[in-house]
């Protein structure tokens, strides 16, 4: 009975300090890296989708995540919001936008070569910022967690909410997994993603459901924005930030391989969050080192 005692007692009270300063650090940066892992995946995924199947350079992806974000601090702080309603309110209009971009812009743009996507879509994004600017300024708007609790593990606290973004992305990736497999939109999509001219030869306008994936992508990323922003200052440039993470993942992952993607985004996630809390100056770095290994051995065709 006291060995019981003990081992009750070694686990819940002394496991931080069995652990030390660098254990301790240690399972707060998978944390965070879990956390990381979880937004890159939500915003990663849309251009998963639309480079597998329009082989679009889309440098505008990561403007809807910047107008979720904003969208939501606006309706939080300026106009008393609930943070829930603010944020479905935040993707909403946020894939209205994705919308517009793919139905004006990038539509045009099929079949073209990827230097005309890539300097249409990095103008649609710089655009997009100056607007944010115009509309929200430049200074940082700061959002608090919306839920404001921690949980108490085996001598350890973690936030709730984060938690929370945590099992939403994993929910996300289970309910695409199902919406790709199960629905007739899915299984267009996951046959285009395969062999694009040969869904397009069997009579199915092909670029209908592209604009299904665009705005499907779209969507997620702002959700991306919406989770990101009380974890992170909300400012113009926090797309571009993001952009080339997300441009990492998806070579990463490989294009248009949506498990892929998924397990690209947490592990990148982690390298991001380990290394930051031993070498700050390489966290991103390593990201880009492990894609480039990665290419290395499996090199892409676009």
């Amino acid at each position: 009975m006291v060995w019981k005692v003990y081992l009750i007692e070694l686990l819940l009270v002394k496991t931080p300090t069995r652990l030390g300063e660098r254990g301790i650090q240690m399972i707060y940066a998978i944390m965070y890296g879990l956390t990381i892992g979880a937004v890159l995946y939500l915003i990663s995924i849309g251009l998963s989708l639309t480079f597998g199947t329009m082989r679009v350079i889309n440098f505008a992806h990561t403007i809807t995540y910047t107008i979720g974000a904003y969208i939501l601090a606006a309706s939080v702080n300026d106009f008393g919001i609930p943070f829930l309603w603010g944020g479905i309110l935040a993707v909403l209009i946020a894939a209205s936008v994705g919308y517009c971009i793919e139905r004006f812009i990038i539509r045009r743009l099929y079949g073209e070569s990827l230097d005309y996507t890539f300097i249409a879509t990095f103008a649609v994004f710089l655009i997009g910022v100056d607007i944010v600017k115009w509309v929200w300024g430049v200074y940082p708007k700061p959002l608090s967690d919306p839920i404001g609790k921690s949980i108490d593990f085996l001598g350890f606290v973690f936030p709730v909410y984060r938690i929370f973004v945590i099992l939403l992305a994993i929910l996300v990736f289970f309910g695409l997994e199902l919406f790709i497999r199960k629905s007739m939109v899915g299984k267009i999509i996951r046959a285009a993603l395969d062999n694009k001219e040969g869904v397009r030869c069997l009579g199915i306008r092909v670029e209908k459901y592209f604009s299904i994936a665009f705005v499907l992508g779209s969507a997620l990323a702002a959700v991306g924005g919406v989770l990101y922003a009380p974890i992170t200052a909300v400012h113009p440039y926090m797309g571009l930030n993001v952009l080339l993470l997300c441009f990492a993942v998806v070579l990463t992952g490989g294009m248009g391989n949506l498990r892929g993607t998924f397990f690209a985004s947490f592990i990148l996630g982690m390298l991001i969050s380990i290394t930051g809390r031993f070498w700050p100056a390489g966290s991103e770095i390593v990201v880009f080192i492990a894609m480039a290994v990665v290419l290395f051995f499996r090199p892409i065709d676009i």
